[in-house]
């Protein structure tokens, strides 16, 4: 099992910024991504951001720009850097996990981090 812990939310202002962290511990041997997604209500879990133990980074289209993904050197350490926040950006992330075993895949998902961006 790998255990995820979220962290950062908060409210802000529109322009203003936020740092989210999300550390993955326990089994944590094939850990191949992480990354994150959010969820408004009444809509679908959305991609923020996600990168590969490799190191390719992926974002959604609506926070290239304003939102950098990066991690620590022991790769079980998520940052996401949030700038420039708008009301639309207002949503609970969620930070998953993805593990990768030779014959099988895990994901997992942390609780849930609220961030409201209004004024």
């Amino acid at each position: 099992q790998v255990q995820v812990v979220e962290s950062g939310g908060g409210l802000v202002q529109p322009g203003g910024s936020l740092t989210l962290s999300c550390t993955a511990s326990g089994s944590i041997f094939g850990i191949s991504a992480m990354g994150w997604y959010r969820q408004a209500p009444g809509n679908q879990r959305d991609l923020v951001a996600t990168c590969t133990t490799g190191g390719s980074t992926n974002y959604a289209d609506s926070v290239k720009g304003r939102f950098t993904l990066s991690r620590d050197s022991a790769k079980t350490t998520v940052y996401l850097q949030m700038n420039n926040l708008k009301p639309e950006d207002t949503a609970v992330y969620y930070c998953k996990v993805t593990r990768r075993l030779p014959s099988e895949r895990y994901d997992y998902w942390g609780q849930g981090t609220q961030v409201t961006v209004s004024s």
